[in-house]
């Protein structure tokens, strides 16, 4: 564990002398909103952090009511200190394993208990191996349009195409600039694909890319192979996404034909107890929309553990008037 995890070692060592109500995986925008109103709920909640939030290089989010163009640094901040005024202990570290009696173990630390499990590590993003990409992701190459398709409206574009989503990315970016390139790159194009580009104003440039042209710190251009350059200040590709789901598929939790885990609309996954909310099950989700995620699911959950806490109080009532007749 790095120096940061290791700071929150004496909480962790506190939370394990306890059992709480939830244990929340994973510290973005959906597991603090759980977190936030399972706190309002005055449920001993806990939050594991590992601090690798997958939209760490954006310098801004968009697309978030009353918080567009907040860093998304800054998003955490704030929902940090808002946990802890409801009491919700945060500890940095890793989770190692979850078993069916919801405990919790924490990489080269102690093992929490939990009556509900919410898992909201999110994922990553694999991008092609072409040069220039992962030094520029985030900055000016991108990945969603409607997260960032309005700040380089009306300048020269191109998509990469290195993944099958490429082509639709491509269709809505049309949306937000004239000059919007199509670079097929290795990605075979089919005639109704190159007809629907082609339909909606975009050119289509063959090729293979060679690498990204970066100049004074910005994006300056693309080179093919051949030695074309293609000047461009801005770059979409559609990169592949890995959910964070092991701790997940190792609990059992059923998945679709696709290999995402399936929920309910609560984010309710197969096995009883355990929910999951955020990028983690979907990966179209946005800030905005894996908070609501997180939202909906603390409510389900704080509903789970109110049926229960009422079947053991009538439990409890039974057996004290059967004792006193």
């Amino acid at each position: 564990m790095n120096k940061a995890m290791n700071s929150y070692d004496a909480d962790a060592r506190t939370a394990a002398d306890e059992r709480h109500d939830v244990v929340v995986v994973g510290a973005g925008a959906a597991g603090l909103n759980a977190a936030l109103l399972l706190g309002r709920a005055r449920r001993k909640v806990v939050v594991i952090d590992a601090g690798q939030p997958r939209n760490a290089p954006a310098a801004h989010m968009h697309g978030f009511l009353s918080r567009d163009g907040l860093p998304p640094g800054t998003l955490l901040e704030l929902g940090r200190a808002e946990i802890a005024r409801y009491g919700v202990r945060l500890v940095r570290g890793r989770v190692e394993d979850i078993d069916h009696g919801f405990s919790v173990r924490l990489e080269g630390g102690p093992v929490l208990e939990a009556r509900r499990v919410l898992v909201a590590t999110g994922l990553r993003d694999e991008l092609p191996d072409i040069p220039g990409v992962r030094e520029r992701w985030g900055k000016d190459v991108l990945h969603c349009p409607y997260c960032h398709g309005y700040e380089v409206g009306d300048q020269p574009l191109a998509v990469l195409g290195t993944h099958p989503g490429a082509v639709h990315q491509a269709l809505l970016l049309r949306q937000w600039s004239d000059d919007v390139l199509f670079l097929p790159h290795t990605l075979d194009l089919t005639a109704e694909d190159r007809e629907r580009l082609e339909g909606r104003g975009l050119r289509i440039v063959e090729g293979k890319i060679d690498h990204l042209v970066v100049e004074g710190g910005r994006l300056r251009g693309i080179e093919l192979a051949d030695g074309r350059v293609l000047p461009r200040t801005a770059a979409f590709l559609f990169p592949r996404t890995v959910a964070h789901d092991e701790l997940l598929t190792r609990l059992g939790c059923a998945k679709d034909d696709t290999g995402w885990i399936t929920t309910d609309r609560t984010g309710r996954t197969s096995v009883p107890g355990v929910w999951a909310a955020g990028n983690v099950i979907d990966p179209r989700a946005q800030v905005v929309t894996a908070a609501g995620m997180g939202s909906a699911a603390a409510f389900a959950i704080n509903a789970d553990l109110v049926d229960e806490d009422v079947r053991h109080a009538v439990e409890q009532h039974r057996a004290s008037a059967a004792g006193s007749r």
